[in-house]
């Protein structure tokens, strides 16, 4: 989530990778930008639009469901993937890009070229049971071998050494990005969502801000954030600015970046929680029509009833049912500015989560941090 990203090294098209650049058709000429959170704002606002609107809640459920948009994943991966879990667990991939589309420049500042990576990219894992969830954040600047891929317009892109793990969104799209994903967990995804700037800000300002704690005080003008140690109303500006920040605290790197994030988020989910969205109809259609507008979900997700349904089912967990890590990563010795896989590390997650057991501490042991954990929390 950072308005200093530059292809860098890791871009197919430039030095020091294989495979021509190329951009996608359709959807992609004019990519949305996303962000990671809102989806169970727009599924419990939406269920309870249509309770509150009476007579009304036809034309309001054929409105929210207007606003959302799906891409159609399963088809552009076809046959060749992971296997479905088939004990009652979930996989979903949330991913962020930071596209300047859709007046996301003017919020995310850079300027609009037509691209976009993915910013921000997590899978969350649903144990059996729906209580509990392990959520594991994948770097961007990862280093990795890209599997060959199809966009969800059937545009074909060649594998590729060595590049970022964020060139996979912006060479093709949601497609290639699950593809490269399971092609490295070795898990397949039963869900994608997306969520942009300018929604993640409207979203944050409509829950009334998100209260949360620091532990230092907090200052990167390149993410337009000045805060003082203590406690915080975040606006959706700051909320912003705060999940975006990577000079402001820690080492510097998108792993303490990463550590803010997963620490706003269960700020977030905890706050979600404490709403009272039943209070005031408007409020709640306001809310609903905004995080609708916001969310790109893969087809299986494209209504407002699969939403529903979806977001019924997570309910139960709250922020002390998330367990949040980063992919096991080191520093890269050839590039400072990159990390590889920490690859017997990563394993352990994958077959934790291929078996639905919760990640062994020992997955993470010794690995890159970004030395931000614990900077921001929920008060």
């Amino acid at each position: 989530m950072a308005a200093e990203s530059n292809p860098g090294p890791g871009i197919p098209g430039t030095p020091g990778t294989n495979g021509p650049r190329h951009r996608a058709r359709g959807r992609r000429r004019k990519p949305r930008g996303r962000r990671r959170t809102g989806i169970l704002v727009a599924a419990w606002a939406a269920a309870g639009v249509v309770v509150i609107g009476g007579t009304g809640a036809g034309y309001v459920y054929f409105k929210l469901n207007g606003n959302l948009d799906s891409v159609d994943i399963d088809h552009a991966l076809g046959t060749d993937r992971p296997e479905k879990a088939d004990d009652g667990s979930q996989n979903i991939l949330v991913l962020g890009s930071d596209t300047r589309a859709d007046g996301n420049d003017e919020i995310g500042g850079g300027t609009d070229d037509g691209t976009a990576r993915s910013d921000t990219a997590m899978i969350v894992h649903v144990h059996e049971g729906r209580e509990k969830a392990s959520v594991v954040s994948l770097p961007r600047d990862t280093v990795i071998d890209r599997p060959e891929c199809t966009d969800t317009d059937g545009e074909e892109y060649p594998a590729a050494s060595g590049v970022m793990f964020n060139s996979a969104y912006s060479t093709g799209g949601a497609a290639c990005a699950v593809k490269t994903v399971e092609s490295l967990t070795g898990i397949r995804m039963d869900h994608y969502l997306e969520v942009d700037f300018g929604g993640f800000q409207k979203l944050v300002d409509e829950l009334g801000g998100v209260e949360i704690t620091t532990t230092q005080d907090i200052q990167d003008p390149d993410s337009h954030l000045d805060l003082e140690a203590g406690t915080h109303q975040l606006t959706g500006e700051q909320a912003l600015g705060l999940v975006r920040t990577r000079h402001g605290v820690g080492d510097g790197s998108d792993l303490g970046r990463i550590q803010l994030q997963q620490a706003f988020l269960k700020a977030l989910v905890e706050q979600i929680k404490d709403v009272g969205l039943f209070t005031s109809p408007k409020k709640l259609y306001d809310l609903a029509d905004t995080a609708t507008k916001a969310v790109t979900t893969d087809s299986d997700l494209g209504s407002v009833n699969s939403l529903v349904s979806f977001a019924g089912s997570l309910k139960g967990i709250g922020p002390e049912d998330m367990t949040m890590i980063t992919m096991p990563v080191q520093y890269d010795p050839a590039d400072p500015d990159r990390v590889i896989l920490a690859e017997k590390k990563a394993d352990r997650v994958w077959k934790a989560l291929k078996e639905d057991r919760p990640i062994p501490e020992s997955a993470t042991k010794g690995t890159a941090t970004g030395e931000a954990k614990g900077v921001v929390s929920a008060p």
